[in-house]
C-alpha cells in the first residue's frame, strides 16, 4: 500500500459514501483511543517511575548484594514473555495476552509493594518482566485490531507520544515519593493508577469484533509466525538468565554452581535465535546484533549500577537520581533526532563508533564518580552521557541490520535483534556484578568494587567501537 492510500483509505474503509471518515476520538473509537493512551500513558509512568525507585527498595530490605537479580529478572522474564505473548497472539489473537499482561501489570506492583524480603521483590519484577513482555509483543496487534487501517498510523504515533511525558516527569515524582513517604508508596500508587484503566482495556478489548475474520486480521504474516522462537527454548534462556544472575550475588561453591548451570543455558540455547556467526562478528547481520547486544547491555548496566551505588554508597537523594534518569530520557531523544535529520548523511557505522565513544567517556565519568574522595556528580553525569551515545547509535545499528536483510525476513530479523538485546543485558549485567563482587571477596572497599565493574563496560563500549565497520551497508555477510 502506497501512502497516499494509506492516508486516503479506499472504498472497503469508508463504504464509498463520501462522508467523512471517523478519526480516533470519533464516537466509535473515541473509548479505545483514550484506554489505549492511558494504558500506554501509565504503562510508560510505571517503567521510568519503578526503576530509579528500586536501589531504595533493595537497601531497605537488606537485599543489596541481590540487586542485580532484581533488575536482571525483569529482563528475563521479559524474553519469555515476548515469545509467549507473541505465540499466543498467533493462534488467537491479541486482545488476550494484551488484557491478561495489563491486569499482571496490576498484581505485579501490588506483589512489588508488599514485598517483605528481596525474594519477594525479585518475584514481583519477574513477573512483571512476564506482563510487559506480554504487552510490548500484542499491543501493535491489538491496535490492528481495534482501528480501520487509515487510523493505525496515527494510533500507533500517538502511542510514541504518550511516552513522553512519563520520561520527564516519572522518575523526579518517584523520587520525591520515595523520599517523603515510602518507595512502597510508589510501587502502591502506580498499582491504584493502572488498575481503572486496565479494566477497561479488558472491557474495550473484549467489545472488539470477533470471529475468524477478524482473528485472521489479528495474526502476523506466516513467515513472522514461522520466525517465533520456540517457548521452550525461550523458557530454557529466561531460566539461564535469571540463574546466572542469583550466581553472581556470591562467591561460595552454591553461587558458582549456579552461575556455571546459567552459562551453559545461555550457550546452549542462545544461538538458537540469532543469526549465524553472531558471537564471532560475522560481517554484516551478525555483527549488527552482536552490536544490539553490547551496546544495550552496556546501558542497562550503566542505568541499573550507578543509581545503586549513588542512592547507597554516596547517600544522594532518590529524587536527585530521578532527575539524572528524566535527563537521560529527554537527551536520548536529541540524540536520536540529530543523528536522523542534522547527520543523515554520515555513514550509519561511522555514527555506531561515535556513539560507542561517547559511552565509553560515560563509563570513566563513572569510575571517577565511585572514588571516595570525588564529588558524585561525574557518577550522575555518566548515565545522561551515556544515554546521548545510545541516542545517537541505537537508530543506526537498527538501521544496519535491517539493511542486511531481505524483505521475507524483516521480522526474524527484528526478533533477533530484540532477543539479543535482553542477552546483552542480563550478561553484561552479570558480568559486572560479577567483577563487583570479586573485588570485595579480594578485600576492596565498596566504592572501590565499583570503581572496578564499571571499568569492565570499557571493554563492549570499544568492541562496538572497532567492530561497528563490519556491520557497513556493503559488508558481506
Amino acid at each position: 500500500m502506497t501512502a497516499e492510500q494509506a492516508v486516503h483509505p479506499s472504498s472497503n474503509d469508508s463504504g464509498d459514501t463520501g462522508e467523512a471518515l471517523p478519526g480516533l476520538f470519533s464516537r466509535q473509537h473515541a473509548a479505545a483511543t483514550l484506554t489505549f493512551a492511558t494504558v500506554m500513558f501509565l504503562t510508560g509512568f510505571a517503567a521510568l517511575a519503578v526503576v530509579p525507585t528500586l536501589p531504595t527498595a533493595a537497601e531497605d530490605l537488606d537485599g543489596v548484594p541481590l540487586f542485580p537479580l532484581v533488575a536482571g529478572s525483569f529482563v528475563a522474564a521479559s524474553l519469555l514473555g515476548g515469545v509467549l505473548g507473541g505465540h499466543w497472539a498467533d493462534r488467537s489473537g491479541a486482545r488476550r495476552p494484551l488484557a491478561l499482561g495489563m491486569v499482571l501489570s496490576v498484581v505485579t506492583l501490588l506483589v512489588s509493594a508488599s514485598s517483605l524480603s528481596i525474594w519477594q521483590l525479585v518475584v514481583g519484577r519477574f513477573v512483571d518482566g512476564l506482563a510487559a513482555g506480554m504487552v510490548a509483543v500484542s499491543v501493535t496487534t491489538a491496535i490492528g485490531q481495534s482501528y480501520p487501517e487509515y487510523l493505525r498510523p496515527r494510533m500507533l504515533a500517538m502511542m510514541s507520544a504518550s511516552w513522553i511525558i512519563p520520561s520527564l516527569v516519572g522518575p523526579p515524582i518517584a523520587g520525591v515519593v520515595a523520599e517523603a513517604w515510602s518507595w512502597r508508596v510508589v510501587f502502591y500508587g502506580l498499582a491504584a493508577l493502572t488498575a481503572l484503566p486496565a479494566v477497561a482495556l479488558v472491557a474495550v478489548l473484549r467489545r472488539a469484533p470477533a470471529g475468524d475474520a477478524a482473528r485472521a486480521a489479528d495474526l502476523p504474516p506466516a513467515e513472522e509466525r514461522a520466525s517465533r522462537p520456540p517457548l521452550l527454548v525461550a523458557a530454557l534462556l529466561s531460566l539461564g538468565a535469571a540463574l546466572g544472575q542469583y550466581g553472581v550475588s556470591g562467591w561460595d561453591t552454591r553461587h558458582l554452581l549456579f552461575v556455571a548451570a546459567g552459562v551453559a543455558l545461555l550457550v546452549v540455547f542462545a544461538p538458537r535465535l540469532l543469526p549465524a556467526g553472531t558471537w564471532r562478528s560475522a560481517r554484516g547481520l551478525p555483527t549488527a546484533v552482536l552490536l544490539r547486544g553490547l551496546t544495550s547491555g552496556t546501558y542497562f548496566t550503566v542505568e541499573a549500577l550507578v543509581p545503586l551505588m549513588l542512592i547507597t554508597e554516596r547517600r544522594v537523594a532518590a529524587v536527585t537520581v530521578g532527575v539524572a534518569f528524566t535527563a537521560s530520557a529527554v537527551l536520548w531523544a536529541v540524540a536520536s533526532w540529530v543523528q536522523g535529520k542534522l547527520l543523515q548523511d554520515v555513514a550509519r557505522h561511522r555514527l555506531v563508533t561515535v556513539g560507542a565513544l561517547v559511552m565509553a567517556a560515560s563509563v570513566v565519568f563513572a569510575v571517577v564518580g565511585s572514588f571516595s574522595g570525588v564529588s558524585p556528580l561525574p557518577a550522575m553525569a555518566a548515565m545522561p552521557l551515556a544515554a546521548i551515545g545510545m541516542g545517537m547509535l541505537d537508530p543506526c545499528v537498527t538501521v544496519l541490520s535491517l539493511s542486511h536483510s531481505a524483505a521475507g525476513r524483516l521480522s526474524h530479523t527484528t526478533s533477533a535483534m530484540q532477543t539479543n538485546m535482553n542477552l546483552g543485558q542480563v550478561v553484561v549485567l552479570a558480568f559486572a556484578t560479577a567483577v563487583l563482587n570479586a573485588g570485595l571477596a579480594a578485600g576492596a572497599s565498596r566504592l572501590g568494587g565499583y570503581a572496578i565493574a564499571f571499568s569492565l563496560l570499557l571493554v563492549p563500549t570499544l568492541l562496538v567501537a572497532v567492530l561497528a565497520v563490519r556491520a557497513r551497508k556493503d559488508a558481506n555477510p
